[in-house]
């Protein structure tokens, strides 16, 4: 067993989180996570209104009795989401966790504090991360540049970025960003973490309710093959390279500064359904991280997660151990 102010926190069995995912954060997978263990998310926006939010996780209730959160993502919108009415949902579904991202959370969370609701804040720096810290945020998760999805734009990888996390934070943290074995838990408690989330990773389980294809070419990849895009719009984004991504970066480089967000629409808007869901590979950008380098299988999350623990402990008990010579 491995103890740490993450487990004690959420009151689960494992530090694995999974973290927020477009399409892939649905009660399948939440459910799965928690009955093995570690923190199943709900990905609140993926559900287009708080009433299909509410239902999302009532279905996650039939599938566990374990503790799991809803990830809320705060964006700058023309017409932003009912963020009222999905908070409001989470409260009166019960759930006990909240994992935030994108823009400042303070707004939000004297609510969430009222209702005895843990708030775990993804950020991509030190200075982010203090900043959760004092608005309030009960952890954080400091994501790397490996990361699929948003890494910021300071490109710091996780092998600098959790020890200064470290020597900043007194909250508890997570190593999120290229997560994928028990080797990388281990190396994240060493460097200060108090556990770890994943996102690339649990999408290669069975459980993961997308496309067989979407399995497949996690698996065919390697860590060469993630591109940043739109990192002219300072919205930098992580993804598994096809078609539409070499042609979204060929826009890149033809337009320069010059680039709008219109440009890019073909290759990023409204594409998620129709890769995660009816498996079209070629239909645009979506978030893959650094980590389908180390996927090599698609095993059961428990599988999954009984692994990675119990490589975790073997290393750090064993190993290590063995490397440590009496003066």
């Amino acid at each position: 067993m491995i103890r740490t102010r993450i487990t004690e926190m959420f009151g689960i069995e494992h530090p694995i989180i999974q973290g927020g995912m477009h399409h892939v954060g649905y009660a399948e997978m939440a459910a799965a996570v928690s009955n093995a263990g570690g923190l199943g998310i709900i990905t609140g926006l993926t559900q287009r209104t708080p009433e299909l939010l509410a239902n999302e996780i009532a279905r996650c209730r039939d599938m566990t009795d374990k503790p799991f959160g809803v990830n809320l993502t705060f964006l700058p919108s023309v017409v932003p989401p009912d963020y009222p009415g999905y908070i409001r949902a989470i409260i009166e579904g019960g759930v006990k966790i909240v994992e935030t991202a994108g823009n400042n959370p303070a707004k939000w969370l004297p609510v969430l504090k009222e209702n005895g609701i843990k708030v775990i804040h993804k950020c991509t720096s030190v200075r982010h991360s203090l900043k959760a810290e004092s608005i309030g945020c009960d952890a954080v998760s400091v994501d790397g540049f490996e990361c699929g999805g948003h890494p910021g734009e300071d490109d710091v990888g996780n092998w600098i970025l959790l020890p200064r996390a470290a020597e900043e934070l007194k909250i508890p943290f997570v190593a999120s960003g290229g997560v994928g074995n028990g080797a990388q838990l281990a190396a994240a408690l060493a460097l200060g973490a108090d556990g770890v989330n994943m996102g690339t990773r649990f999408i290669a389980t069975k459980e993961a309710p997308v496309h067989e294809n979407v399995k497949q070419a996690i698996l065919a990849a390697n860590e060469l093959d993630t591109r940043l895009v739109m990192r002219p719009l300072r919205n930098t984004e992580r993804v598994l390279t096809n078609a539409a991504v070499e042609r979204l970066l060929e826009k890149e480089k033809a337009l320069g500064a010059n680039i709008k967000f219109e440009d890019i629409l073909p290759e990023v808007a409204g594409v998620y359904p129709r890769i995660m869901s009816e498996g079209d590979m070629e239909a645009g950008a979506w978030s893959c991280g650094m980590v389908v380098g180390l996927i090599h299988d698609i095993p059961t999350v428990k599988e999954l997660v009984d692994r990675m623990v119990a490589d975790a402990e073997a290393i750090i008990t064993k190993r290590l151990a063995r490397l440590t010579v009496a003066a």
